[in-house]
């Protein structure tokens, strides 16, 4: 029979799942575990009131569930604006002399009546890591709206439809947090086969922990959902059969629509952006995947611009994706720059790094001399809670032999600095 469990009747039969890996950036406002079911976050709030011992939130990360919101909702036909030359060359002048190792987009949207946007190599193309699993988060929502219109039944789907771990993951070195709110006990360990949790606990492990097991469970389930339709879930024999027996060439064309179209239908160029293979090696021998994965600066600020509008997929989705990547726990990366604490951060990052043999180099982490992605997707709001700034920054790089996960942090910092500067608080208010 098909898993849908009625909320948390029988939590205490369940593996007990939160995960966050160390560095990672877990999400969803610490106040929706009543929403959602999402253990992970009642840990967090627990955490943040001193009631279980973890590590405490900073105030952007403090916002309410309903805080969370689209702030573009009364623009839904803003594109994204002519690049402004004055303000390309600040960006680009932060890079310095490895500019050319980088694709950029910064929208400034601070002052909504007159939007800036500054451009460095938008069209570079490169694999993202996993940023592309807002890409597989895309799919899962377009296959719901497909097939369920009523926004209840989804919501019932993502709370009660139970996910239960296969072969699928195999072994993922991202660990996961486990938070049971009974004993409220929180222990950490990578997503093992027979894991039991739901349709939100995925999503918010796969965007927050980012872990590749929760990823290739979740591009299962969206192929599922393509496949089986209303039908869908399908009993759990079934789906195995489906998987089994059905020719590769077939699941490769189905992994193909699942993942695609949702692009392209929401208007992105699969020239620039795409997810082409599982997140699992076990996925990948399953279900070949269809080519290259990559993205562009450009395209990926396309799909931050149509989040906040309400427009990728709809309106109901786009608040839904906003609140999945709002950091609510450790902040790495971008995410990590001092300057932004106070501020509220829509994030994913994704890094693939390699070395070889080099007199006097001493490869590290995220810091390759063969390759060396790293890759952030980034919305502030600052201060949290007030918006004076609001911007978003899509950050691609390849700079050999530099730790790039400082970098990014750097940048970071120099960014909001140069929005800061560019938007002075009134003299009333300072004053204040």
């Amino acid at each position: 029979m098909s898993r849908i469990l009625r909320p948390w009747l029988s939590s205490g039969l369940l593996p007990i799942l939160i995960f966050g890996l160390v560095g990672q950036a877990p999400a969803y406002p610490i106040d929706g575990y009543e929403d959602t079911g999402i253990r992970r976050v009642e840990g967090t709030r627990l955490a943040n009131a001193g009631e279980v011992k973890d590590r405490k939130q900073p105030s952007g990360a403090l916002l309410s569930t309903a805080q969370v919101d689209l702030r573009l909702l009364d623009q839904p036909n803003l594109e994204l604006p002519a690049v402004d030359p004055a303000f390309t060359r600040q960006i680009r002048d932060l890079l310095g002399r490895n500019a050319d190792h980088y694709g950029i987009a910064v929208l400034d949207l601070s002052d909504p009546a007159n939007p800036r946007y500054a451009e460095h190599r938008g069209d570079y193309r490169q694999n993202v890591g996993s940023v592309g699993k807002l890409i597989v988060a895309l799919a899962v929502f377009q296959a719901m709206a497909d097939n369920f219109p009523d926004e209840k039944e989804r919501l019932r789907l993502l709370k009660e439809r139970v996910i239960v771990a296969n072969e699928f993951i195999r072994h993922d070195h991202h660990t996961v947090r486990f938070f049971d709110p009974e004993t409220r006990k929180l222990t950490r360990r990578p997503l093992k086969i027979g894991d039991q949790a739901t349709l939100w606990e995925f999503l918010d492990w796969m965007l927050s922990p980012s872990s590749n097991a929760a990823a290739a469970m979740l591009m299962r389930e969206a192929m599922l959902m393509h496949q089986f339709g209303e039908a869908y879930p399908p009993a759990d024999d079934a789906a195995e059969r489906f998987f089994d027996e059905t020719p590769k060439k077939e699941l490769t064309a189905l992994f193909e629509r699942t993942f695609f179209e949702p692009l392209t239908r929401n208007g992105f160029d699969l020239d620039y952006i795409r997810q082409a293979s599982f997140f699992s090696r076990t996925g990948k021998a399953k279900v070949p995947g269809p080519g290259r994965s990559f993205a562009t600066a450009r395209e990926l600020m396309k799909y931050g611009l149509l989040m906040e509008q309400g427009r990728l997929v709809d309106e109901w989705s786009s608040r839904q994706l906003k609140r999945l990547v709002y950091a609510t726990e450790s902040r790495i990366r971008y995410a990590s720059s001092p300057v932004l604490r106070d501020s509220a951060v829509y994030f994913k990052s994704g890094s693939l790094y390699s070395c070889k043999e080099e007199p006097d180099f001493k490869c590290g982490k995220y810091k390759g001399n063969v390759k060396n992605y790293m890759n952030s997707f980034a919305i502030i709001e600052s201060p949290a809670g007030e918006q004076r700034l609001h911007y978003m920054v899509m950050l691609i790089s390849n700079v050999l032999r530099k730790n790039s996960a400082y970098d990014h942090q750097t940048l970071a910092t120099r960014i909001h600095k140069l929005i800061d500067k560019a938007h002075p608080v009134p003299v009333e208010a300072a004053a204040k």
